[in-house]
């Protein structure tokens, strides 16, 4: 009998690079597995440096490998279709979207309801191989998706290109963070406006603010602090995926069950037919 996989994916793609995309697919990642979800994540594509694919690594307790992880990685700092032909080395549609399916079974068959984050490298339209950027493979996986956007001078702009891309192809639920860089001392008008602006352009996506985090915010005790200080936020961005809880999930779903133990409002005595022993 064939196994029917039921692995949830979020893919956090953005308007550039070095914006914070993997700062926020870490603090997502261990809101989840402190919430009593079976997540996990891939970086599929890295350039430059695999520090990225290390940092998730590192989280999720030797369950993926890095190189399941991070299939693709090339030292040199550019687009990944650029730096693959340096190598010679071609990277296909079919290679990417085969081995994200490879590993969602393999979630699948550890856990029920096992989450997976992707996390893209540079912006929604990098090319990865001949003829595909994130866009195909997205519209392939038909995911839920979050929007990464660094809250600077231009990110109104790079943010509604992004998503009104994003809107003509096929997804599931989609929504924007905000990330902040900046000291918000050095704060300029443009970032004071700027999540006012995308909201009155985007009304029907839900947007949301990551604050400045400090210099080195992806070092694991800082990404347990920042965790700690933004645990509503982050459990209303996984909420607009229907991501709540493990604990708030069996609290709901007991008391349903309890109260479809009553008849009316008579509560049903399951001791009444029992024999003594």
């Amino acid at each position: 009998m064939a196994h029917r996989e039921s692995c949830r994916t979020i893919f956090i793609t953005g308007t550039d690079t070095g914006i914070g995309k993997t700062l926020v697919t870490a603090l997502l990642f261990t809101h989840l597995r402190e919430n009593g979800h079976h997540a996990f994540a891939l970086k599929p594509f890295c350039t430059g440096g695999r520090a990225d694919a290390e940092l998730l690594h590192s989280l999720q307790d030797g369950d993926l490998s890095l190189e399941q992880i991070n299939p693709f990685y090339f030292p040199e700092p550019l687009a990944p279709l650029v730096a693959s032909q340096k190598y010679n080395h071609r990277i296909t549609l079919n290679q990417v979207l085969g081995h994200i399916q490879k590993v969602r079974q393999k979630i699948s068959r550890k856990a029920r309801d096992g989450v997976l984050l992707i996390e893209g490298a540079g912006g929604l339209l990098v090319p990865l191989g001949k003829g595909y950027t994130w866009v195909e493979v997205i519209q392939k996986l038909g995911c839920d998706l979050l929007v990464v956007a660094a809250n600077r001078l231009g990110t109104i702009n790079h943010t509604l290109l992004t998503v009104r891309t994003l809107q003509t192809i096929r997804h599931q639920q989609l929504a924007v963070a905000l990330s902040s860089l900046t000291d918000p001392l050095k704060a300029t008008a443009d970032m004071r406006s700027n999540a006012r602006i995308v909201t009155d352009f985007l009304p029907s996506i839900p947007l949301f603010q990551i604050p400045f985090l400090g210099t080195n915010p992806c070092h694991f005790a800082a990404l347990k602090k920042n965790g700690r200080k933004l645990k509503k936020t982050l459990a209303r961005i996984l909420a607009c995926y229907k991501l709540s809880s493990v604990a708030s999930r069996n609290q709901t779903d007991n008391k349903k069950k309890n109260k479809s133990l009553t008849v009316g409002a008579v509560p049903i005595d399951w001791t009444a037919n029992l024999t003594e022993v």
